[in-house]
């Protein structure tokens, strides 16, 4: 018996050690791993119904399958990415050569105030904008250098990004092929109960479909109608704002509402009704509905979790892991309630004697 005892714990020291040593292997890919496996959870069903339907080989069904992921999902990234950097050059230099003077538009702003504000306003010890201009300025400056050493390390970083890049393709192609075989292989070696497994790979599943599948494309479609609306109003940087937007619709108690109101507010105090009017209206009833309508065809109501929760794992998701926190964070907190909801479930089909003190 001891025997065997020290035989099994010897075994676990050896597992721990070697899934920290190929853990550590893969961090300088970590991105790439990672976004190989969400795409192929995203995909998966895809490549299923190709199976089914055309009882083709699977490695021509997943080569398809890769080929509508790299059309749907990477290939629009890399051009807007290509874009956006191009834009917020585009907008520094403006704001540098003071073709874009938003010290103007703020001292514009704050004297279309009431009277009341702008004494509250100055009560805090904001009223005050003689120095924004050499502020902005240097902010000019250093986000000039900031995209012009982006542009010239991008040279020096295009053997990784395509290194990465590659990695990612090769293995997605194989999880789509193989990914059911090697599911059925990691849940037979994890020592669970078949049923709490079986809960854990759905709920799984279920999050990084409803992250990426549903809240991504509610964040792009609230984005690029966001964006539009600045394009027809002439608003400058149309595409940085609009990927902001995006980007802040992921948020729940955010959303792109945080740009385009202030934008409205401005239009409605300077005197430009009738563009306040329309911003106002459109965020309100097209970007606002976006949420309200897409939301729970996409996501559905039984993935979602407390919009709090959301929040905090996607704001602590992005401050740990960066741009793949956004999935990795509300990810960590479904598997969290999940797996304490497994816990207590089974804490309360033990049945304690009643003669316990």
């Amino acid at each position: 018996m001891n025997h065997t005892h020290l035989h099994n714990k010897t075994l676990l020291g050896l597992l721990i050690l070697v899934s920290i040593a190929f853990i550590w292997i893969l961090l300088p890919y970590y991105g790439a791993v990672f976004w190989a496996i969400i795409l192929g959870i995203v995909f998966a069903p895809l490549q299923r119904r190709l199976n089914q339907r055309f009882k083709w080989r699977r490695n021509v069904t997943s080569l398809i399958t890769l080929g509508t992921a790299m059309l749907i999902a990477i290939l629009p990234v890399i051009v807007i990415s290509a874009l956006l950097v191009q834009e917020g050059a585009t907008l520094y230099k403006n704001i540098e050569s003071g073709t874009l003077d938003i010290p103007a538009y703020v001292t514009h702003f704050k004297e279309a105030l009431p009277m009341f504000a702008q004494h509250f306003l100055e009560r805090l010890g904001v009223s005050n904008f003689e120095g924004l201009q050499d502020k902005l300025s240097k902010g000019a400056m250093v986000g000039s250098q900031y995209f012009a050493s982006q542009a010239f390390s991008f040279g020096q970083g295009t053997l990784d990004f395509i290194v990465s890049f590659g990695i990612m393709l090769y293995l997605l192609f194989f999880f789509l092929r193989d990914g059911g075989d090697l599911v059925r292989r990691v849940r037979e070696a994890v020592p669970m109960a078949e049923q709490q497994k079986r809960r854990l790979q759905l709920k799984f599943n279920r999050v990084v479909r409803a992250t990426v599948k549903g809240n991504l494309l509610v964040a792009v479609t609230q984005g690029a109608l966001g964006g539009f609306i600045f394009w027809v109003l002439d608003i400058p940087s149309a595409l940085l704002w609009a990927v902001l937007m995006a980007f802040l619709s992921l948020l729940p108690a955010v959303g792109a509402g945080i740009v385009w109101a202030p934008v409205a507010i401005y239009f409605l105090l300077s005197g430009a009704v009738w563009q306040g009017v329309v911003l106002a209206l459109f965020g309100i009833l097209v970007i606002g509905m976006v949420d309200n309508v897409l939301r729970p065809i996409l996501v559905g109501k039984d993935t979602r979790m407390p919009d709090y929760l959301i929040l905090v794992s996607t704001l602590g998701g992005m401050a740990v892991f960066g741009l793949n926190g956004f999935v990795i964070g509300p990810l960590i907190a479904a598997l969290f309630m999940s797996t304490w909801s497994i816990f207590a479930g089974n804490r309360k089909r033990v049945q304690l004697p009643a003669d316990l003190p």
